[in-house]
């Protein structure tokens, strides 16, 4: 089985070199395309103004100069030799569940593998924060994901249909079991903070809450990891939204 890895943290990641560790449990021809720099939010978006440069780190191991998108299609397109048989995009820093599915580059590189037609499974690992550092416990990760990879890959799915696996922020062996999930709701989300810059001029950033989330859909990927569950939610590429297409057509008609 010929395996393609990315990410969206960046080819330099503790969680990248977490997935290359899962990888290559499953197989021993693993190829490596993920970002240069951090691409984190950055979703499901190609580089079109500007120029990919591809720089190759070691022996199946790539570097591209764009969006986890653009390192999908430069590891399919133009490195490999041929089609790989499974992506794994990952293993994320931080849980992508909800809403934050729409932002995520970790997503993203799942999802267009999966419109290229290739099993995809995207990874993500929720952590804590303590003394304002992130605390991420890959181990769990690492301990879990090749048995439920291996378990997952003898599932066929239907086309245009993605995994996205999320491990709870504790040891694996407290891990309280799998459980198929749906696409929570977040009930925070961004806000702009505002600083000044050496000459008093505005400048902004987006900041993200860390509220405890409230009102959690049972059965969600948020209610998984609060109960200390692996959530795995199949995501379709088809948004349309089919319960509205006789009121429409009704509505037009």
């Amino acid at each position: 089985m010929r395996i393609l890895l990315t990410n969206d943290d960046g080819i330099h990641a503790e969680g990248l070199a977490a997935l290359e560790r899962i990888a290559r449990q499953l197989s021993d021809d693993v190829w490596v395309v993920a970002p240069e720099h951090d691409q984190s939010g950055f979703a499901h978006s190609l580089s079109l103004s500007d120029p990919l440069r591809l720089r190759k780190v070691g022996e199946k191991h790539y570097a591209v100069r764009g969006t986890p998108t653009d390192c999908v299609i430069m590891g399919c397109r133009k490195i490999m030799p041929e089609l790989p048989d499974l992506i794994l995009s990952g293993v994320n820093s931080g849980s992508n569940t909800a809403d934050d599915v729409t932002y995520s580059g970790t997503i993203a590189g799942a999802m267009e593998g999966t419109m290229l037609g290739i099993r995809s499974f995207a990874l993500s690992q929720a952590y804590n924060f303590q003394n304002e550092m992130r605390v991420v416990p890959w181990e769990t990760a690492e301990a879990l994901a090749p048995p439920l990879l291996d378990r997952l890959l003898k599932t066929q799915l239907p086309r245009g249909v993605l995994l996205n696996i999320n491990f709870p922020n504790c040891a694996a062996d407290d891990v309280a079991g799998t459980v198929v999930t749906t696409q929570g709701k977040l009930t925070y989300g961004l806000w702009v903070e505002e600083r000044a810059d050496g000459r008093g001029f505005p400048y902004y950033w987006l900041r993200f809450g860390r509220e405890k989330a409230t009102d959690v859909v049972e059965g969600s990927d948020m209610a998984a990891l609060r109960d200390r569950k692996v959530s795995v939610t199949p995501l379709k590429l088809d948004l349309t939204a089919y319960e509205m297409m006789d009121p429409l057509a009704k509505a037009l008609s």
